[in-house]
This record gives C-alpha cells, structure tokens and sequence, in this order.
C-alpha cells in the first residue's frame, strides 16, 4: 500500500493586494512529525494566488518525498479546497494557471482536500508569516527551527482588516448562484465521506460491576460473555460487507474484540494508541458509589469540569478529548473515502461523538454506550461530520 502524506499549506496577503507570501509543510500522519516545509516571500500578489502558491509548493514537497504516496492536503481556504476538489469553478484568470499547475503535480486520484479551520492551520500559517515577515526586511524565508513544536511559534494574528479583505476576496470567486439543492434533506454531493463505525469492545468481568476501568488498571480480559457479544458483532458487520480497515486501541479488551471481527473479514488490526480509555487514576477497579465514599470531593470536581482529573495522577476528559482528536486526525488522513471499524471505549466513543455534534463536555454524561455496541460517525470533505447511528445493539438479541 502506498503511504500517505499531509500536505498543509496557507498564504497571506497584508493588503490584498499586498505584500504576500506562502507557506507549506509536509505531515506524517502517524507522528505529526514535518517532514518538509517551504515558504516564500512573492511580492505584491493577493491572498488567494498566495494561497494557490503555498498548495503548489506543498503538493511539490510531498512528490519530492514520494511521488507514489496518497496525498491529504489540508486548507483553511474554502475557496481554494471547493475549487480543486471540482465542486467550484475557478473564474479568476491569475488562478486558473496556478490551480492547472497544481493538479498537474500528482495524478488527481491521489490527491484529496478538506477544509480546516484556521486554527488548525497553525503551522503553515506560522511559515507564511515569517516569508511576509522576511520580504519586509528585504529578505527571503530561511528554514530556522523546521521541527519546532508550534505551541511555543508565535503566529501573528490578522487585523480584523486583512481578515474581512480575504473572506472579500474569496466570496467574490466563489459561485454566484447556488446549485439547486439535491431533492429531501441532503447536504450537496461533497463525495465518499471517512466512515468510522465506532465498536464498544465486549464485556469484561468489571462490566456488569459497573466499575472504572481504564488504561491505567489491571487491563482484563473479555470475559465469556464478552467473546460471545464480539462474535455476534463480528457476524454482524461481515454480513453488512462494509468494512475496509480495523483500528484498535491497545488494550487487551479491545484487541481481542476486533480480533474476533478482523478474523471474520479477512482484515489485520491496527493498533492506535490515541484510542484508549482514560486513565481513571486511583478509581481503577471502584464503583462509582465506592468513589463517592472515599473521593467525594475530587468526584464532585470531576463531575463540574472536564479540566479536572480523577484522584491519583488520573487524566481529565480535556486531556482525552485532545489525543481522541489527533487519533481521529490520523485515521482519516490514511482511509480518506473508507469505512473503518474503530474498536475504543466508552470515552473515545464518547468524545468522537460529542465533537461530531459540537457538544459541549457535560455531554459525556448524557449518553449510554452498551458493551459491544455499534455507533458511526461519516465525516465529510468540508470539514463536516454526520452521527449515523448510536447504541446499536440490535446484533446481539
């Protein structure tokens, strides 16, 4: 199988037009890890040739790494990602070239797009900045610090100004009149969605018990109950013959649950260590009534902000849904337009729904999520995510 690289890229213009520059950079979806940057002062020029350049000199990082690789390239130009994912047309003649020259660097069926927001875009960004930043000086963009972590790289943020100036700009290119809606309730054509049909491993002997366990306790085994409920789900999902991949968390819970589906398809399992359940600190292996009895203070606190960890060097819902994200992330840079199974816990399963739906935190305690149960969630090229189905366990009546 080919390997798949990130390709994110972002161009500004302090003026549009004005003083412009790019800036590109090259992922691994596994680590996160940049592999290649680029970024050039260009001039005078406006923010969305700026764009276009800044797509081109990452789409020809990524072909100097691999030319074979799949490529997801990740944008917070809407105009740019709608225009070469076909769904726009490209009326602006400085464009047309630049998007031509794009499409020419890889074959088109390696290449996808979505749709980010800027906030996600921070390095590339970051690049951008430091090229406009250095033609102010009468300079070119030198590589400095190419792995920095971008926490600590200051990105200066836009004026209200340049801000408005680009959405201007980018409304004026984009379609006059819409496209006639697709008959119901359906969103336009935006193509094959990622698929994550989200699996609950089965029960364990702590399940019935209704006690904490997660990634930092005795990690049991399923029990028999359990393997009979991951083989009905296994049955299950080989009848819908859907499946494409299998993920798992690392815990033995888990991989033993998907092992049971892989076996059915055909598949291997993937382990993604972003997958696993909250480490519940000194509440592994207690009810939740035996918390209350020994931590009823911490408890409280847990249960009023997500911030909060649980007793004893635990990790905080907060701290979850970050990792549950780059986890997410990943797996849908590398199955673009598939249907995976993601075989998590609760929380995963949890979190990844209530970023679906833009939730707010308290949501976590506001769903129930049964051993072996199935839920799905489609996430499309805008950036969009769709929950199809929750709690399903009609498989194991």
């Amino acid at each position: 199988m080919p390997r798949t690289l990130i390709v994110e890229a972002d161009g500004g213009s302090r003026g549009n037009p004005g003083p412009a520059g790019y800036g590109a950079v090259v992922l691994d979806p596994e680590t996160g890890e940049a592999l290649a940057e680029a970024a050039e002062f260009l001039g005078t020029a406006t923010n969305n040739v700026a764009e276009y350049k800044g797509l081109v000199a990452g789409l020809r990082a990524a072909r100097a790494l691999d030319p074979e690789a799949r490529i997801h390239v990740r944008m917070d130009s809407k105009l740019v990602v709608e225009q070469m994912s076909g769904r726009w047309q490209i009326k602006h003649p400085d464009m047309k070239p630049l998007a031509a020259e794009a499409r020419a660097i890889f074959p088109p069926e390696q290449v996808t797009y979505e749709w980010i927001p800027r906030a996600q875009n921070k390095h590339a960004d970051r690049l951008a900045n430091e090229a406009m930043d250095a033609g102010k000086n009468g300079k070119q963009w030198e590589p400095r610090n190419s792995r920095a972590a971008l926490d600590t790289a200051a990105v200066p943020a836009r004026s209200a100004a340049a801000r408005a100036a680009d959405e201007a700009a980018e409304a004026a290119e984009a379609p006059e009149v819409a496209e006639a809606p697709a008959p119901g309730w359906g969103a336009p054509d935006l193509g094959v969605p990622a698929t994550l049909v989200l699996l609950r491993h089965g029960e364990t002997a702590l399940t019935p018990q209704k006690r904490f366990s997660g990634s930092g306790g005795t990690d049991p085994e399923l029990s028999p109950a359990g393997r009979r409920q991951a083989e009905a789900a296994a049955a299950s999902l080989a009848a819908r013959g859907t499946i494409q991949a299998v993920v798992s968390s690392p815990l033995r819970r888990c991989r033993e649950t998907a092992e049971a589906v892989a076996a059915r398809l055909g598949l291997e399992v993937r382990l993604e260590e972003g997958l696993r359940e909250t480490d519940f600190g000194a509440w592994e292996g207690l009810t939740f009534a035996e918390v209350r009895e020994r931590f009823p203070d911490d408890l409280d606190a847990w249960l009023a902000s997500a911030a909060v960890a649980p007793t004893g060097g635990g990790e905080s819902f907060e701290a979850v849904a970050r990792r549950v994200a780059v986890a997410r992330d990943k797996l849908l840079a590398r199955y673009a337009g598939k249907t995976v199974l993601v075989v998590t816990h609760v929380t995963p399963i949890k979190t990844l729904v209530r970023l679906a739906l833009g939730a707010p935190p308290e949501s976590l305690f506001r769903m129930e999520l049964s051993a072996a149960s199935l839920s799905a969630v489609a996430y499309y090229a805008d950036g969009n995510a769709s929950l199809r189905l929750l709690n399903d366990t009609s498989h194991l009546r």
